[in-house]
């Protein structure tokens, strides 16, 4: 004879149990994710005198998707975006703000969604918008929750960190909420290429009582410790940034606006001075030579954009938390650009390539490497070869190191 009663005990002490094991797998070590240059969603509000065109829209009565947004980087339609995108430096306060008129908002902090995909319409995504996106969908498959145990932490990536008070603000209450959600679960941050020396700077700037309390470690990806080659294009003729139909010097007004584009150029603690980056008719740049670099191009406040952050991260101090450094290798990354006669600086110019994941040179993915045997907190360093800048996000090789760090 079955005995009710016991049965409904059993049942009810394996239900308890479940929802314990559930719990535990939930907490472990939550997530939040800092993303990099371009790795944000943006949202405008127009209320707008002027424009570069008739057809470019002044005034909207709702916030629409400025980036990623494909169809606004269409011939022509470009004009309207780079206006939009666009940041202007006030060489007294040495602060930027947007294009008069334009309101930009950064959407779903605490969420995965804004660095998912950089285009927020689920009809349009496919493999050029997707960021975060296969990192979040493996960690959800291993017992994660959007919004509780894995978060996201967006923000302006056009700046740089002696611009980002707010958003340090912001992440720092993220972090402790996080922790609060998961049980007092420490945390863990996942970052990718300028979303690495942005980390950096936070961490320098937090207490080790701080750090000790809420994190496990940080996971660098891609990270731009020392700088790159690759701005120096987007100052000169423009990137295009792979996207096929734009061209360079249509966004390079955009481009030369951002102070993040200052902060990750080739700091000099990892080139020398006699290295030529830029080469054209009339003289090259090296590190030595910003000052001219950005004269002869005709935008001096780049060159103040440079001063107002090169010092920033210059000295990787170390984080004082474990670090899991993570990149790719033997992708060929600009290493020179040269421009021809008749080419500077209105002209895509020559690239002469090294060893790098085809954005951040190694000497600077190497930078992590730097605080061995420099903090308490143990570093650990892997490289993935033929994993490129982006793409190395959903690497297989890469997901499954995450998953044994998660579940360390």
């Amino acid at each position: 004879m079955v005995d009710t009663e016991k049965m409904g005990s059993r049942f009810l002490l394996l239900f308890v149990i479940i929802c314990q094991l559930t719990t535990l797998l939930e907490a472990r070590y939550p997530v939040v994710l800092v993303p990099g240059d371009g790795g944000s969603q943006f949202m405008a509000k127009l209320n707008k005198s002027t424009g570069p065109h008739e057809f470019c829209q002044q005034k909207t009565s709702y916030y629409f998707n400025l980036w990623l947004n494909l169809e606004e980087l269409a011939p022509y339609v470009i004009d309207c975006f780079v206006d939009n995108m666009k940041l202007h430096y006030n060489s007294t306060s040495h602060t930027t703000s947007n294009t008069p008129g334009v309101d930009i908002v950064i959407p779903g902090f605490g969420n995965t969604s804004s660095v998912e995909w950089l285009d927020p319409d689920y009809y349009v995504h496919f493999s050029s918008t997707s960021y975060f996106a296969p990192i979040v969908e493996a960690l959800v498959k291993w017992g994660y929750k959007r919004g509780e145990s894995v978060r996201g932490a967006p923000y302006d990536f056009r700046k740089a960190p002696n611009e980002f008070d707010v958003f340090y603000k912001n992440l720092t209450s993220l972090v402790e909420d996080t922790y609060v959600r998961n049980n007092n679960t420490k945390v863990i941050l996942i970052a990718h290429s300028m979303g690495n020396p942005t980390t950096l700077y936070f961490l320098n700037h937090r207490p080790q009582v701080w750090k000790d309390k809420y994190l496990h470690c940080l996971i660098t990806i891609s990270g731009v410790w020392g700088g790159a080659v690759k701005p120096l294009r987007l100052f000169s003729a423009g990137d295009n940034l792979n996207v096929p139909f734009v061209e360079g010097i249509n966004v390079r007004e955009e481009q030369r606006s951002m102070p993040s584009s200052a902060f990750l150029m080739p700091s000099e603690k990892f080139w020398a001075a006699n290295e030529v980056l830029v080469s054209q008719p009339k003289r090259n740049y090296t590190v030595k030579d910003y000052k001219a670099f950005f004269t002869d191009l005709g935008i001096p406040n780049a060159y103040l954009m440079r001063q107002d952050t090169e010092n920033l991260v210059k000295d990787l101090i170390p984080p004082g938390v474990e670090i899991h450094c993570l990149h790719g290798v033997q992708v060929p990354t600009p290493l020179q650009f040269i421009f021809k006669e008749g080419m500077w600086p209105d002209k895509q110019p020559k690239v002469v390539t090294g060893n790098g994941d085809g954005t951040v040179n190694i000497r600077s993915l190497h930078g992590c490497l730097s605080w061995q045997g420099k903090q308490k907190q143990k570093i650990y360093h892997k490289e993935f070869p033929k994993a490129e800048h982006t793409e190395i996000l959903s690497n297989k090789d890469v997901l499954a190191y995450i998953k044994t760090v998660v579940n360390s």
